[in-house]
């Protein structure tokens, strides 16, 4: 499998809620850093499990998708509903459209690690303010753990 499609194959799995595959195309000692988080294999896997039940109708376009050397990056954009919790913020039933940009690097048809920023400031504010302190709160929060 070509590079890009082992990195893509990441988001497409979470999108259509196949942890098992998604398991297996992440390595074993697989890492995430992103918008302050740092994950391992499994805290990685819980937390996209956590945000796929929180949106519902989610959709992802890939608008560039460059490969070079081990790394891929993709940037994306995200739309989705918000229909449950996610991070201390309520439901709020609010469309959103979410952008960023995902780093993957790929040792075969795995991927070993991967950095993540995301426009939290823009997605929280169409969210609402008190999403926006509730994220801040969880923040500090997941930071003292």
């Amino acid at each position: 499998m070509e590079q890009k499609e082992v990195a893509l194959s990441v988001s497409k799995a979470i999108l259509n809620g196949e942890w098992d595959k998604l398991n297996g195309i992440l390595a074993d000692d697989f890492t995430y850093t992103g918008d302050g988080m740092h994950f391992n294999k499994q805290q990685y896997i819980d937390f996209m499990k956590g945000m796929k039940s929180a949106f519902s109708n989610m959709n992802m376009e890939f608008t560039h998708v460059i490969s070079e050397g081990d790394m891929v990056s993709i940037r994306f954009i995200t739309t989705s509903k918000h229909t449950g919790n996610f991070m201390g913020a309520a439901a709020t039933g609010k469309n959103l459209e979410i952008g960023g940009n995902f780093i993957r690097k790929i040792k075969g048809d795995k991927v070993m690690q991967e950095w993540q920023t995301t426009d939290l400031l823009g997605t929280m504010s169409q969210m609402g303010v008190g999403t926006l302190l509730g994220y801040a709160i969880f923040g500090v929060w997941l930071k003292k753990k």
